[in-house]
């Protein structure tokens, strides 16, 4: 895949929550709500989960690049083309200012 149609995103990780919903921004990471513990990756597992719903991509697109122990992420997605791309950061944009 392209390097041209990848994504990386900071997230800041809110394990616990009662339903996983992206909550806005904090700083200049995406607030993620997580309805997971944060124990044995499950957590993490969710995150991957609900980005690559949010964003149309199957699981493996989705890529935990850092912040595995911590609420600090950085996700890296894979978008098939620039069209799904530009669509995604629009998307990220809208819940940035929510």
């Amino acid at each position: 895949m392209s390097a041209a149609h990848r994504l990386k995103l900071a997230i800041a990780a809110m394990p616990g929550a009662r339903k996983t919903e992206a909550a806005g921004a904090y700083g200049d990471a995406l607030r993620v709500r997580l309805a997971a513990p944060p124990v044995d990756g499950k957590a993490n597992a969710a995150l991957i989960a609900w980005a690559a719903q949010a964003f149309g991509l199957p699981r493996a697109a989705v890529q935990l690049l850092h912040g595995a122990a911590g609420r600090r992420k950085v996700l890296e997605l894979d978008f098939p083309d620039e069209a799904a791309l530009h669509a995604a950061r629009a998307q990220v944009d809208k819940w940035m200012a929510a």
